[in-house]
């Protein structure tokens, strides 16, 4: 019997299943093996490393990177872009557990695309910002909204495991409905304001 043959998408496709059953800490060489029905040395023919195949991760957890030529429209106000390209920034992320952690790991250490801060930057350009200032623009934002992102993810984690508040019997987690969305649409708004100010 032939070992079952795999593409680099199936061992990503499958690595993205087990790492929203399971967590990151779970997603183990190992544990993807079996869940493939194969030995951990097949998944080195696709990916060098772990983190490797956690890029390829990452490229399916972040919407993609906008076509060439898909410039905005003219007249369009890149402030209300920017801010629908974070909001879809954010949703795509709350779509996949641990999905903040993937993502800065990946981009921190110079891997994968990073189809988020393209689109970041590309909903600026018609704005009043020179080329570094439209870059370093893009960048906060996707720092914010992976700060943001990575805090939600935690204080779910954090409900899920039954880890309490020092003071108190709440769970960590518990805030009230909304509030995270409410937080990062102000800190959206305040970025933007400040842009506006600048430019």
């Amino acid at each position: 019997m032939h070992p079952r043959k795999l593409t680099p998408d199936d061992v990503a496709r499958t690595a993205l299943r087990v790492l929203d059953k399971l967590g990151l800490p779970d997603l183990t060489m190992r544990r993807l093996a079996t869940e493939l029905g194969v030995q951990p040395s097949a998944l080195y023919w696709h990916f060098p490393d772990k983190q490797t195949l956690l890029a390829a991760v990452a490229d399916r957890i972040l919407p993609l990177a906008p076509a060439e030529g898909d410039a905005p429209a003219a007249g369009e106000d890149w402030a209300a872009r920017l801010h629908a390209e974070a909001d879809a920034l954010r949703a795509a992320l709350l779509a996949h557990r641990d999905s903040a952690e993937v993502v800065s790991s990946t981009i921190a250490l110079g891997l994968g695309a990073n189809p988020a801060l393209s689109r970041l930057r590309r909903a600026l350009t018609g704005g009043p910002f020179d080329e570094v200032t439209a870059d370093r623009a893009a960048s906060t934002m996707l720092h914010l909204v992976l700060g943001q992102v990575s805090l939600e993810q935690q204080r779910v984690q954090y409900e899920r495991l039954g880890v309490r508040a020092a003071q108190g019997e709440q769970p960590a987690a518990a805030r009230p409905e909304g509030s995270d969305a409410e937080d990062f649409r102000f800190g959206v708004a305040a970025l933007i304001a400040g842009l506006r100010a600048g430019g």
